[in-house]
Order: C-alpha cells, then structure tokens, then sequence
C-alpha cells in the first residue's frame, strides 16, 4: 500500500463527504478508493471513519489523523517544491482569490501583465464576494476588502476604498439631487443585497455616525446589476469607489453627498506566509502590489 497515496485518498473522501466524492476528485475507481481507506483502516488497527448513506463521518481517531495526515501532505509537498526549484526561480502554479468585481477590473489585467513577465508561473484566478480559507482552499494570495480579523495571514496594506453615493444626470434632472442624507427618503434607491434585505445605509464617522433608512424601488445580489440600475437611471445607489469609478469618470453617474461618507475599507494582499516563500509568490506579490496600490490610488477621489 502507498501510504501517501492512501492519505491522500482518505483527505479526498472527508473533504468531499463522501468515497464518491474522493472518486470523483481523483479520477480513481470506487472500489479502488474504499480499499485504500480500508487498507489504510488494517495498517493504524482502527476506524478512522464511519461510513453512512448520506456522508462520510470521522471517529476521534481518524480526526487526529487526518488533521496528521495534512501536515505530512504539506511537508511533501514543499519538499517536491524546493527540490524541483520553485524556491530558486519563479516557476510553478499560483492561485489567487479576490472579490468578484475587483477581481475583474483591477486584479485580472496584472494577473495577464503577470504572466507576460513571468513565462514559467501559471496563475488561476478564482473571484468570490465571500472570505475564503487560505488554508483550507490551498490559495497562495488573496486581496482581501474590509478589516482583517486577527489570524496567522501575512498582510500588506496596498490601498483603501470608499463608499459612493451616485445616480444617474437622468434621474437627477427629474427627482432633484439629495444634500444631506435623510433626503434620501423622498428618493428610489437600488439595494445591494440577497436573500436578506438590507434597507438602511451607513453615512458619517464617529460621533457623526448614522444609518438612514432607504426606500428601494429595484435591489440585487450583485454590483453590476446594481451599477447597471443606477446607470439606467432607476434610483440612487450605494456603491464601492472601485465598482462605480468608471460610470463616474465617463459621466454616466454623478457622485453625491459629499463630507458624509462612513469610514473607508482597507484592502490587503494577504497569504499565509509559509516559513520559506516561493519565489513564484515573493515574484507575483512585488509585482500586484504596486499595480493594485497605484489603481487604488487613482480612484481615492471618486
């Protein structure tokens, strides 16, 4: 029995929740997959998992090991690493997350500028509006929006971002341009929210701070359909300085209320600092950063 193979096997089937699952990811029959957790099972003399209908269940002694079993998969794989040269030239695979629509407008065309000067690093990009594990997801780098809770990631501070307050010249012209923020409530505005409605927008800082309740004519879970709203001149909408800046600049939208923004978001490149850095990341984090902070830089004003 390849033990590592065998470990690799058993991690497949808890991540997925199922021997299923692990056949699937692995590309391995199921037979073959249910024997190599059985022989892995005979070698420890224990039950590492308990095995229903519906998913895969670990005994105290199987989530020892698996927890064992990462670390030694980890560690081989580093090794496999530095023996191959990632630690002696920028090469190998990088993945990185970012929120979506940043991800699209400012993390996508350094990733691509990447590549050109690194030929021998691959990079897969993978955009989500949720925080994703480092660890758990194998992600290198990720650009993280908001403040960062105390953990073990590495961060570097590249820049911050603000929330925009903007409509349409149209609708301006026919239901009047709000000064302060309680005239929102004679005006229709766009929510960005899911299944949970979100109906009161934050304006100030400190003591100055206050949340004011809006009337939304149209809401959606994502900015561009929001952004798409606000152009069409359906209401006012709250955005971020980074989703709205190019409606902004070409005149499509018109930023409002002025002095009465809440506290702006930092946005980090953060990574779970491995105690010997590949030059792939060292490569790909001293080239993205500058890039981003220069991009952040240039819509501070919007």
């Amino acid at each position: 029995m390849d033990r590592f193979e065998a470990i690799r096997t058993l991690l497949a089937a808890v991540d997925g929740g199922s021997l299923t699952a692990a056949s699937r990811q692995l590309g391995t029959p199921l037979p073959t997959v249910s024997r190599h957790v059985s022989e892995l099972e005979a070698r420890l003399g224990t039950q590492l998992v308990i095995r229903t209908n519906r998913k895969l269940l670990l005994t105290d002694a199987g989530n020892a090991f698996v927890a064992a079993g990462r670390r030694v998969l980890e560690q081989l794989d580093e090794a496999e690493r530095a023996a191959a040269g990632e630690y002696r030239a920028p090469r190998g695979d990088l993945l990185v997350t970012a929120p979506i629509m940043f991800g699209k407008l400012h993390v996508t065309p350094v990733v691509l500028a990447f590549l050109t000067a690194y030929p021998e690093v691959n990079v897969r990009v993978v955009f989500f509006d949720h925080v994703v594990d480092l660890v758990e997801n194998h992600v290198d780098v990720a650009v993280r929006i908001g403040q960062l809770p105390d953990s073990g990631l590495v961060a570097a501070r590249i820049g911050e971002i603000r929330w925009v307050i903007c409509a349409s010249p149209a609708y301006l012209s026919t239901h009047g341009t709000p000064v302060v923020p309680d005239d929102l409530a004679e005006h229709d505005c766009i929510a960005f929210e899911g299944l949970q409605m979100v109906r009161t927008w934050p304006f100030g800082r400190g003591a100055d701070a206050k949340t004011v309740a809006i009337k939304p004519r149209f809401a959606a879970n994502t900015a561009d359909a929001v952004l798409e709203a606000a152009i069409a001149g359906v209401g006012i909408a709250r955005l971020t300085s980074y989703q709205a800046a190019g409606a902004i600049r070409e005149g499509r939208l018109v930023s409002l209320l002025h002095g009465h923004n809440p506290e702006p978001l930092p946005v980090h490149l953060v990574h779970t600092g491995p105690p010997l850095v590949p030059l792939k990341m060292r490569a790909f984090l001293d080239f993205a950063g500058p890039r981003l902070k220069a991009d952040l830089a240039d819509i501070a004003n919007i």
